[in-house]
C-alpha cells in the first residue's frame, strides 16, 4: 500500500519533539511498520528524524515568507494549494492507495484530491483549531477558515476526533453526513513505553518518592495546583520528590512557586529532552499526575495519560474530558475534582502510604493501555472507518515479544526507545 500522509501545519514538525510531532511519527510509525510505502507532504519537516522512519520520503511544501498575520494566512492557503500538485505526481508515478491527513487550519487541498480521484481519505481532527486561533494567536479571516475546514470535513471519506467535544465540532461542519466523523482517542506504543523491569512497589528506604508530571508548561495543565499540592505533600511524605519532564511559558512560575512554598529542594525539572529519554524518566516514578484544570472546553486526549498507563504507572488525574474514561472511572487511576490542592495532595499521599493499592492500579493500567490505547489499535481503527484495510497493522507489544523470543540481543534496546511530547 502506498499512503500520503499530509501534514501542512507549520505549527507541527514532523519530526520534532512537540506532543503533535510525536502523535505524527506514532501513526507513520504504525504505516510503516505494516509495510506500507509512506510519503509525507509538509510545510515543516523537522529535523529529528527517528532512525526508524528514515525510509519516509519527505515532500516539503514551501511557505512564502511575510511579515503580517494576514499575509502568513494567505501564505499557507497558497501552500495548501501546492498540495494537489504533489499529490498529482505521486500518484501518477505509481498511484496512491491513501490519503491520512492531519487536519490544519487551512487545509483542503488533500482531501479534496482524494476525492476527486476516488482515492479513500482519513482526516484527523485534533483540535478545533479555527477557535484555537482565535482565542490563543490571532485570526485575521475566521471566514476563510471555517470554509476550509468545511470543506475539508465533507470531502473526507472519514473524520476521527480525538474527543467527543471535538467530534462534535467536526460533525457540525459535516454538512449532510455527520456520521462520517468517528471518536478515536490517542494511543501509545505499547513496545516502546513498558513497565520498569523488576519493580517493586513497597517503599524503599534509599529511594525517594518520586511524582512525575510529563507535558508542556502551559497554563491549562494546572502546574500552579500541582505546586501547591506538592507542598502538602512533602508535609505528610517527606522524601518526596517532584520529577517534571517538559518545558514552556510557566517554567519560570511554576519554579518560582515551589520556592515560596519551601520545596523548590526537592522539585527536579528535566526539561524538554528528546524522545528516547522519556521511558528511563517513566521508570523513575512513583505516581504520575495530570492536574488539568476545571476547562468549559476541554477537548484534549492527552498523550501523557497514555504513557503514564503504558509504563504501569499509577496515575493521578482531574476528572475532566475525556479523562474519566481513560481510567476507567477510577479503576485504572485515581480521578480527583479539578483545581483543588488539597484533594490532589490527599491522593498522591494515600498512594505514597499503599503498596498494594499502587501495584494494583499500575497492573490495571498496563492492560488497558495495551487493550485499548495501542497505536495499532488506533491506526487499524482510523483506516477502517475509510473502508481500509492493512493487514500488517499489529500491536506494537506483540512485535517486541516475537523479537524477543527471536533475537534476545536486541529485546531491551527496542523496547527502551519511546516518548510523548
Amino acid at each position: 500500500m502506498r499512503v500520503a500522509y499530509v501534514s501542512s501545519d507549520p505549527g507541527v514538525p514532523v519530526f520534532g519533539r512537540k506532543g503533535s510531532s510525536v502523535h505524527v511519527q506514532a501513526v507513520l510509525r504504525e504505516l510503516v511498520r505494516a509495510g506500507a510505502e509512506v510519503h509525507v507532504v509538509t510545510t515543516r519537516p523537522g529535523d529529528d528524524t527517528p532512525d526508524d522512519l528514515r525510509g519516509v520520503v519527505v515532500h516539503r511544501v514551501p511557505v512564502a515568507p511575510t511579515g503580517s498575520t494576514a499575509g502568513r494566512e494567505r501564505a499557507l492557503q497558497d501552500a495548501d494549494a501546492r498540495v494537489g500538485d504533489l499529490l498529482d505526481a505521486l500518484h501518477e508515478r505509481a498511484g496512491i492507495d491513501l490519503v491520512y491527513e492531519r487536519y490544519s487550519l487551512w487545509g483542503t487541498a488533500a482531501t479534496a484530491w482524494a476525492a476527486d480521484d476516488g482515492v479513500p481519505s482519513v482526516l484527523e481532527v485534533n483540535a478545533p483549531l479555527v477557535a484555537e486561533q482565535r482565542t490563543h494567536r490571532e485570526l485575521v479571516d475566521e471566514a476563510a477558515a471555517e470554509r476550509c475546514v468545511r470543506a475539508a470535513v465533507r470531502a473526507a471519506t472519514a473524520v476521527v476526533a480525538v474527543s467527543g467535544p471535538v467530534a462534535a465540532w467536526a460533525a457540525d461542519r459535516a454538512g449532510e453526513d455527520p456520521e462520517k466523523v468517528h471518536v478515536l482517542a490517542n494511543g501509545v506504543d505499547t513496545g516502546r513505553i513498558v513497565p520498569a523491569a523488576g519493580r517493586c512497589w513497597g517503599r524503599q528506604e534509599t529511594t525517594a518518592f518520586t511524582v512525575l508530571f510529563v507535558g508542556t508548561l502551559k497554563p491549562w495543565h494546572g502546574l500552579d495546583v500541582l505546586i501547591d499540592a506538592f507542598a502538602g505533600v512533602r508535609a505528610r511524605v517527606p522524601d518526596a520528590r517532584l520529577l517534571l519532564v517538559g518545558d514552556g511559558p510557566e517554567r519560570e512560575a511554576v519554579l518560582a512557586r515551589a520556592d515560596a512554598l519551601g520545596v523548590a529542594d526537592a522539585v527536579e525539572h528535566a526539561g524538554a529532552v528528546a524522545p528516547s529519554e522519556v521511558p528511563a524518566l517513566l521508570h523513575r516514578a512513583d505516581v504520575a499526575v495530570a492536574p488539568y484544570p476545571a476547562l468549559d472546553d476541554f477537548y484534549f486526549s492527552p498523550l501523557k495519560v497514555y504513557e503514564y498507563l503504558a509504563a504501569g504507572l499509577p496515575v493521578v488525574a482531574s476528572a475532566v474530558g475525556e479523562l474519566p474514561d481513560a481510567l476507567e472511572h477510577g479503576d485504572a487511576g485515581v480521578l480527583v475534582p479539578p483545581g483543588r490542592a488539597a484533594a490532589l495532595a490527599d491522593a498522591i499521599v494515600a498512594l505514597a502510604h499503599d503498596d498494594d493499592r499502587r501495584a494494583a492500579l499500575g497492573a490495571r493500567a498496563r492492560e488497558v493501555a495495551v487493550e485499548r490505547h495501542d497505536w495499532s489499535a488506533v491506526v487499524r481503527r482510523a483506516l477502517g472507518f475509510a473502508g481500509v484495510e492493512l493487514p500488517g497493522l499489529v500491536p506494537s507489544v506483540e512485535l517486541v515479544e516475537t523479537r524477543s523470543s527471536v533475537e534476545p540481543a536486541e529485546a531491551g534496546s527496542s523496547a527502551g526507545g519511546g516518548r510523548r511530547g
